[in-house]
């Protein structure tokens, strides 16, 4: 069975039982609830606008939260290739933030102990994990710079070759590569044309998310707005 069916079916199966499903991404969070009734769940989000949530209808899920002290300058990539690199599914790991030089996720408790004694390096540099209390980051707000460009048409091939500066060539090899994810799926296809509040990230050089048209230029040119992930 497919990989995204069985956790979809799982996570059904688990909210029906009365137990918490694993973390879900925004993808996997809209198949589960298109086959669930409105009221047969609640969603626990560890902060206002975490991108990874839990379903659960009783108890709220066991969820662990870490700060990452290093003295290093650390990448959201190298953070969460390290975590999965102890293999651990990415379905038990929640959001990873970087806040101000500050490095934290979120992950379920039953990992708690295994990822403080095993989860000593991220890259090349050391670290130390902290367990924090849940309440020091639910008022966190995901901060990102809002940006604005001008772009022939909203093929994705096209706005990616403005957004990170390069030309559609690179970029049709950067898809080739699945080097660019779109709503949680690798992109297989450069003629994608991108819809509001599509998120879509690019290998080392971020995460973004589009917001809409502003404006048209005198040649017919859009104006488009986009966030990218701090």
């Amino acid at each position: 069975m497919n990989k995204n069916i069985y956790k979809i079916d799982n996570s059904i199966e688990r909210v029906l039982q009365d137990r918490s499903t694993l973390f879900l991404d925004q993808k996997e969070f809209n198949q589960v609830k298109n086959k669930l009734k409105n009221n047969s769940y609640k969603i626990y989000y560890p902060y206002k606008d975490s991108e990874k949530v839990i379903l659960y209808t009783k108890e709220l899920p066991n969820v662990a939260l870490f700060k990452i002290n290093t003295i290093d300058s650390l990448r959201h990539q190298d953070i969460l290739g390290s975590i999965l690199s102890l293999n651990i599914s990415s379905s038990y790991l929640g959001d990873i933030i970087i806040d101000n030089g500050n490095y934290y996720f979120y992950i379920l408790s039953e990992l708690s102990n295994f990822i403080k004694d095993n989860l000593l390096y991220v890259g090349n540099n050391k670290v130390d994990l902290e367990e924090i209390n849940l309440s020091l980051m639910k008022d966190y707000e995901r901060k990102y710079d809002k940006l604005s460009v001008i772009v022939a048409s909203l093929r994705i091939d096209n706005v990616i070759s403005k957004v990170i500066g390069t030309n559609r060539d690179s970029v049709v090899e950067k898809i080739k590569n699945k080097e660019v994810i779109v709503n949680y799926e690798v992109l297989n296809k450069n003629s994608y044309i991108l819809h509001e509040n599509d998120i879509f990230s690019i290998r080392k050089y971020g995460k973004y998310k589009y917001i809409g048209i502003i404006n048209h230029t005198k040649k017919d040119n859009l104006v488009i707005e986009y966030l990218k992930y701090i």
